[in-house]
């Protein structure tokens, strides 16, 4: 099978996402051992922190959107949420079978003590790394999921 011939970026870029993807798969590992204790899983708080960081309350398809998921998994996730008392389902003025999704107070509990485990922990996982490297790798990784995101790559 003839292979198609990299650019140095393209060979660099392939490298880096393969990388990306064990990464994600470590972070994913390490975050479900330190909020374990909470009743959380790194996904169930991925759902809790973008609910925090929306403006307003939204449906599932935007949450599921904003985190780049699908809609479906994430609305499983939801509901074990609202099943655990950690969010609730409320009326949406805009659109009457899309119910808005909104954290309760146990729910904000347990997203800001997951925080609180997280800061030591990224504190201690940052030692060594120069900030002006993690913030270049930020910027690098928010381009391209910008353009996949577009449809601006092929």
């Amino acid at each position: 099978m003839e292979m198609m011939k990299r650019s140095p970026a393209g060979t660099a870029l392939s490298e880096t996402i393969f990388g990306l993807l064990r990464l994600n798969s470590r972070l994913l590992t390490a975050g479900d051992r330190l909020v374990a204790s909470l009743g959380l899983t790194s996904a169930r708080w991925q759902i809790l922190g973008t609910i925090v960081a929306a403006e307003r309350p939204q449906p599932v398809a935007w949450i599921a959107r904003d985190m780049g998921a699908n809609r479906q998994n994430i609305q499983r996730i939801v509901n074990d949420l609202e099943r655990d008392g950690l969010v609730e389902f409320q009326p949406n003025p805009h659109h009457r079978r899309a119910q808005l999704v909104v954290l309760t107070n146990k729910g904000m509990k347990a997203y800001d003590d997951a925080m609180r485990l997280q800061a030591p922990w990224v504190n201690a996982l940052s030692e060594g790394l120069q900030t002006e490297d993690v913030e270049a790798t930020y910027r690098v990784i928010s381009a391209l999921r910008l353009k996949l995101e577009e449809g601006d790559a092929p």
